[in-house]
């Protein structure tokens, strides 16, 4: 199937047309029939001579329904302009191809209606000249008579060969499907139709709505009339889906596959039509089905900020347009260039930001991104729009491989974030020499990282991580008085390894609590207990001296053969005990363990 709209002035013939080909009635109101004009979307198809089918999506000619006219539009990949033989270019013929050429609709066909009434030529030599200046370029022109039937074959064939210049659709991508229509069946509940231009459906299939935190499950699936277990882009769909309520979504919502796209209420566009400077400070964006009003930002002559009156799930790289609905007037096409842009709150930022823009082209661009972003999670570039598979870099990894968990960084920058990292764990260490290290948190803050995985995998020898700090991995690491006192310690006590200076030598010694503590980190000392530290190499030499005593031993005779204190001796045998060196008894004696 492929599917296309059309497009042209209020009664050229459009529905007739449709009506022609299909056999089938698109204007679906009472209103429409009795007037015989169309004021909603109508929807038909038909199958080729080729043995496809095409399903047409007809719109409105009328100036004040021009926002449905677009709703139709929008994520429809062709168009079918009709004008009318005996009347020609007309007023909304030139808007609704403004419309086209803004949306960047690059596949189309012209109908001359009304062949029977007038020469086509004319009509047909403007009609082509006009749609020659847009994205549509040279388009085949067809006359023909829906009153008659002249020209309907050569206008089906026509349609075959514009299905086989379309692009082949990516079935694999995510659902993003533009609500058209939403309405309730009896005994079914609620069905909403539109145009699935990517991606796949199939009936269980659990999405989301744009703007809500509930997912939505479809019941039913209808492509062209029938109940189907799936449908594959581009088709025309009706979903219905299973409890949920008709007030809920209505044309302007999509349905989404869950976690796939990135809902904003800020964009930056490029703009192809009227000069930045030159719009007005509000206008209507149109996009798929939806039209949000939009606050404008002029940034420099072709780039704008867009503040859209609520959030949509947009994506780098659509195509929408900008309208003045008061002047009837469309103001021009963008492009999304950032779906996620930064705030511009300093003097001098939106002409930073526009010189930003002007690089950019509105094609996924994973390098680029992370070289502005710097640090961002694979989750968010992929709701952007970002595929996050690309070649690696030279003197770099490779952009997909993660840092850390999911979180993707500019090469460039993480090698700087490694280097600066350094440096902080260098300063602490010289503004507090006596800690351990610098702990992770605190760094996180210095290098401004969203999460302390990152400093986690930003450390590399010799740093390492211990107790929540960065530090050195030298055991050696100790300040210079420290290292002294240490020295002086071991001086003293170096032929009596089992006494423990008291706590006033070591006040003398400069070995406080800080002191010791970093020492002990260092394995410059042992610490027993508050106070009573040894030098770290004893407790070999205390096992080799107590094996020789008479098993099991007491701690009186421990205290004696090791010549030391019971305030050293009973925490030594315990820690001895820790290790599985020696083995309590139940009396209290103990046994070396060998």
């Amino acid at each position: 199937m492929f599917v296309v709209a059309t497009a042209g002035h209020v009664d050229h013939g459009k529905s007739t047309l449709v009506r022609a080909l299909t056999g089938m009635e698109p204007d679906r109101w009472a209103e429409e029939r009795r007037r015989g004009m169309t004021i909603d979307l109508g929807f038909a198809w038909t199958t080729l001579p080729s043995g496809g089918t095409v399903a047409f999506v007809d719109v409105p000619g009328h100036e004040r329904f021009v926002p449905n006219m677009l709703a139709g539009v929008g994520p429809v990949p062709a168009a079918l302009i009709v004008v009318a033989a005996d009347e020609g270019w007309m007023p909304q013929s030139a808007e609704h191809l403004a419309a086209l050429d803004a949306l960047g609709v690059a596949y189309g066909l012209l109908a001359v209606t009304r062949a029977d009434l007038a020469d086509p030529g004319p009509a047909t030599a403007r009609a082509r000249a006009e749609i020659a200046e847009t994205s549509l370029g040279a388009v085949p022109a067809v006359a023909v008579s829906g009153l008659t039937g002249a020209g309907l074959p050569q206008l089906r064939a026509a349609l075959d060969q514009l299905a086989a210049q379309l692009p082949a659709p990516v079935v694999d991508d995510p659902v993003r499907l533009w609500v058209d229509r939403s309405f309730t069946v009896r005994g079914s509940g609620t069905v909403v139709t539109g145009t699935l231009g990517a991606g796949r459906l199939r009936v269980g299939d659990e999405l989301e709505l744009a703007g809500d935190d509930e997912p939505v499950r479809v019941r039913g699936l209808h492509s062209l009339g029938e109940a189907r277990p799936e449908a594959a882009a581009v088709a025309r769909v009706a979903v219905n889906l299973r409890g949920t309520p008709r007030d809920r979504l209505g044309r302007g919502d999509a349905l989404l596959t869950p976690g796939r796209f990135h809902h904003t209420d800020v964009v930056d566009v490029r703009l192809a039509g009227d000069p930045a400077a030159d719009l007005p400070a509000t206008l209507t964006l149109h996009v798929g089905s939806a039209a949000v009003p939009v606050r404008v930002r002029p940034l420099g002559p072709d780039t704008v900020r867009l503040r859209l009156a609520r959030p949509l799930p947009l994506l780098v790289g659509d195509r929408a347009l900008l309208r003045d609905p008061g002047r009837h007037h469309v103001s021009g096409g963008v492009r999304v260039l950032d779906v996620a842009p930064p705030p511009l709150g300093r003097r001098g930022a939106a002409a930073a930001r526009a010189q930003v823009l002007a690089e950019l082209d509105g094609r996924p661009d994973l390098a680029g991104e992370l070289r502005r972003r710097r640090l961002i999670q694979s989750g968010a570039l992929i709701r952007m729009g970002v595929p996050t598979h690309a070649e690696p870099v030279q003197d770099g990894p490779a952009y997909a491989e993660p840092v850390a968990g999911d979180w993707l960084a500019d090469p460039a920058h993480w090698r700087r974030l490694g280097e600066q990292l350094t440096e902080e764990v260098a300063r602490h260490a010289r503004e507090h020499p006596l800690e351990a290290g610098m702990p992770v948190d605190a760094l996180r803050q210095r290098l401004a990282l969203p999460d302390r995985v990152l400093v986690e995998a930003l450390v590399r020898p010799p740093l390492r991580i211990h107790a929540g700090r960065v530090g050195a991995a030298s055991a050696n690491a100790l300040p210079e008085p420290v290292a002294l006192a240490v020295q002086r310690v071991r001086a003293e006590y170096g032929d009596r390894p089992f006494r423990a200076p008291e706590a006033d030598r070591l006040a003398d010694l400069g070995l406080g609590p800080r002191e010791i503590g970093a020492a002990v980190r260092a394995g410059a000392l042992l610490r027993l207990a508050d106070n009573v530290v040894l030098l770290p190499d004893v407790l070999d030499d205390a096992v080799r001296v107590l094996a020789g005593l008479p098993q099991p031993f007491t701690l009186s005779a421990a205290r004696q053969a090791l010549d030391t204190t019971r305030r050293v001796a009973v925490p030594l045998l315990e820690l001895l005990d820790r290790r599985g060196a020696t083995r309590r008894l139940p009396d209290d004696a103990r046994i070396v363990v060998t």
